[in-house]
This record gives structure tokens, C-alpha cells and sequence, in this order.
């Protein structure tokens, strides 16, 4: 009987057979489409096809004043918008040559990209969970994504494409003492968030049987592909633009946090270090609003009444005008653009996804010669075939997740 069944093995032949996946498949995240060449259920190849939503915002940007294309850059990746524009702001001030930043105003921003970073992971650890077949992260993740938008719309007045931040010169933050406090609370509120998704995935079998292995990446991927954020960290690989020496932006080696490294490379490691970042981004968000807290205290040694102080505003830098030509020359330039002198500025920022850059060519105009968008999970994506080769059909729902590929960047 055996050595007939044996026999039998050797004759059998596995079909070769091509099937789409997506862009219909909840599990695309978007309008990705897959061309997967299938053994039997292990695939064999993957041929990434993109180009179901282009919408040409770096040709966009090239039509418009410069602070009028900061609402085309909440919607590339349309779950880390503030990061986007922070970027985007610092490119121009780059080119403006602007240096000189108030510490409330790095602190601020700051404050949004760590809002920001917890905003884009929740979303990225639920859908994830949801794919391989848990429902009830999800429904924690959103409860909590809904408070960091309600903090979006109080100081912007919309709930995801805020288009707040602008260049130093055009506009300075202003926030008050009780959204502060908010955000305090709601920072309390998200850890016990937070235990209870790594409770119920960290520790469950199915999870990590989903995920251990799965997707493994080595130090040669990350440079051939040019791999950043998480994806790169999960090797460990120590690169975090927030705590370069030499990369660093907007105060961030002012203040002190880690950074997290993986040590297998796969799709559990990943995951983990979302779930860890999420941790010490609210670390942070604490370590900034305690900063600009203290900036109430040393207005109420000028006995300000309370009620006043309480609707105060956090900066003081507000920009007045002393005279009629002054008023006249901000109100040409947001009505007709300000000019800037010939120059090239290019930015990288940690993003949630990855390092995001933004190269801008300025022409003596009002108007960028040129804007190019680095963005992470386009990079990320290219990776995706060698990831996915040799491992099932159904392993492939896990490998998106992992990549964390937002469309709106990756087909601009």
C-alpha cells in the first residue's frame, strides 16, 4: 500500500493557473490589483498592477499657489494627513529659507504628527486583524480614531483633510489650554485601548500562527527596494528620521523617546512594532502638551484672570500688523501667491508609512516649477512580490496588511 501510494505522489502535478485578486477584494485596500500565478495554492508569482486612481497631484501642484496645494496632500495617504502637510510646509519654508521656529510651534506639530501616527496605526493593526479574521480590534481602533478626528475638526473645522498647517510666515498655531487638556485625557483613555487589542492579538494563537514567518524581509530587500518605517525597523534596521542626528525636524531631538527594532523580520514583527510606536507616540503627545502647558503657567505669574486664560491662546508670536502697507502686502500674497526666488528644497519626514519627501523647484514665481512626492508606500509595495512568492493563497491577505499601502499616495 505504501510503496503504491508512492507511486501515486510521483504522477500527480499540481496546475499552473493565473487569477486576479482585487481591486474589488476588501483585502486590496483600495483599487490594488494582483495578477497571481498559482501552483496549487502557493503562488508563484505576483504582477502589481496600479493606475485605477491617478489623479495627477504633482502635476496639480504645479497649477496652484503654493499654500493652495497643502489640501492635495491630506489625500494622498488620507489617513495621515497632518504629516503630509507638515512636510510639505517645511519644503517651502526650506525653500524660503526659513529656520527660525518657536519651540510652541515645533511642539505643535509635533503634537499632530504623534496624533497622526496613532491615527494611521490603529487603522492599519484593525483592517489587518480584520483581514485575518478578528472582528473586535476593530471596533476599539475606531472608537478611538473618532476622538483624534473630533481633534482634527476643533482646530481645523474638518474631520480628516484638515489643511491646517501652513508655511511659518502665512500662519502660526493657536491653541487653546482646553483642547490640550482633551487630548491629555484622551491620551489616558487610549492605553487601556491599547492593552486590550494586545490582549486579545499578541497572545492569541491563531494570530501568531497567521503571522510568524510570514513575509520575512532581510537587510538586502530593504536596500534593494528601498524600504522605509516599519518595514525597515523590523529587521533592525536603526533608522528613524525623528531621532537622526543629522535628519532630525522640528524639535524632535528635544524631547526623548525610542524608537522600536524587530528582530525576525516577519509580518508578527511588524505588527508589534505598530502596536509599540502607537505606546511611545502618546508618550510623546504627554512630553508636548505638558511643554506647552507651561507656557499657561507663565502667563498666570502676570495675574490673568482665569477666565481669560482659558481661552488664550498657546503662542503669543501671533502676527499683528502696525501698518496699513503691511495688511495690503499679506492680503496680495494669499490673494495672488508669494513669490519665491529660484531654489530647490527636498524634506523627508518620518511618516507613519515611511519616510515621505517632498522635492520642490521654485521659479521666481508664485507657482512651483516642480513638486515630487516621496511617498512610502510606493516603495513599500514593490516588495510585495518577493514577499508573497512561496508562501498561499491565503497568506496573501496577511502580506497587504503588513505593507500597510494606502492608494491615495502610491497611485498620485
Amino acid at each position: 500500500m505504501f510503496y503504491t501510494w508512492n507511486i501515486y505522489k510521483k504522477n500527480l502535478k499540481s496546475k499552473s493557473f493565473i487569477i486576479n485578486f482585487g481591486p474589488q477584494h476588501p483585502a486590496a485596500h483600495g483599487v490594488l490589483r494582483l495578477i497571481l500565478q498559482l501552483e496549487g495554492e502557493v503562488i508563484q508569482r505576483t504582477d502589481i498592477h496600479i493606475g485605477l486612481l491617478h489623479r495627477g497631484t504633482e502635476t496639480l501642484a504645479t497649477t496652484k499657489f503654493y499654500e493652495k496645494t497643502i489640501p492635495y496632500f491630506d489625500r494622498l495617504d488620507y489617513v495621515s494627513m497632518m504629516s503630509q502637510e507638515h512636510a510639505y510646509c517645511l519644503a517651502i519654508e526650506s525653500l524660503m529659507g526659513i529656520k527660525n521656529y518657536s519651540f510652541s510651534t515645533n511642539l505643535t506639530r509635533i503634537l499632530f504628527d504623534e496624533l497622526t501616527r496613532i491615527l494611521n496605526h490603529f487603522l492599519a493593526i484593525a483592517c489587518h486583524a480584520l483581514d485575518i479574521g478578528s472582528m473586535s480590534s476593530i471596533f476599539w481602533a475606531f472608537e478611538e480614531r473618532e476622538k483624534i478626528m473630533e481633534f482634527y475638526e476643533r482646530v481645523s473645522g474638518a474631520r480628516m483633510h484638515a489643511a491646517f498647517h501652513r508655511p511659518i510666515n502665512k500662519f502660526l498655531f493657536q491653541l487653546q489650554k482646553s483642547l490640550l487638556t482633551d487630548i491629555l485625557l484622551f491620551t489616558n483613555n487610549c492605553f487601556i485601548t491599547l492593552n486590550e487589542i494586545h490582549n486579545v492579538l499578541t497572545y492569541n494563537k491563531i494570530w501568531k500562527q497567521r503571522l510568524t514567518n510570514i513575509g520575512v524581509l532581510n537587510l538586502n530587500d530593504v536596500t534593494t527596494y528601498g524600504l522605509t518605517g516599519v518595514i525597515s525597523r523590523s529587521i533592525g534596521l536603526k533608522r528613524d528620521l525623528r531621532l537622526s542626528s543629522n535628519l532630525s525636524y522640528s524639535s524632535y531631538n528635544s524631547l526623548t523617546f525610542r524608537s522600536f527594532l524587530g528582530v525576525n523580520g516577519d509580518t508578527f514583527d511588524r505588527y508589534l512594532i505598530r502596536m509599540l510606536e502607537m505606546g511611545e507616540s502618546l508618550s510623546i503627545i504627554n512630553s508636548a502638551i505638558m511643554l506647552l502647558l507651561s507656557k499657561y503657567d507663565s502667563l498666570s505669574t502676570l495675574n490673568i484672570t482665569s477666565t481669560f486664560l482659558n481661552n488664550q491662546l498657546i503662542q503669543s508670536e501671533l502676527k499683528t500688523y502696525t501698518s496699513m502697507e503691511d495688511l495690503i502686502t499679506h492680503f496680495i500674497n494669499w490673494h495672488s501667491g508669494e513669490i519665491i526666488q529660484s531654489s530647490n528644497s527636498i524634506v523627508y519626514i518620518e511618516s507613519p508609512k515611511g519616510e515621505f519627501g517632498v522635492n520642490l523647484i521654485s521659479n521666481n514665481s508664485s507657482f512651483p516649477k516642480r513638486c515630487k512626492v516621496r511617498s512610502p508606500s510606493y516603495h513599500n509595495l514593490q516588495a510585495l512580490p518577493k514577499i508573497t512568492k512561496g508562501h498561499y493563497l491565503a497568506d496573501l491577505a496577511a502580506l497587504i496588511g503588513t505593507i500597510d499601502i494606502v492608494f491615495g499616495e502610491i497611485d498620485r
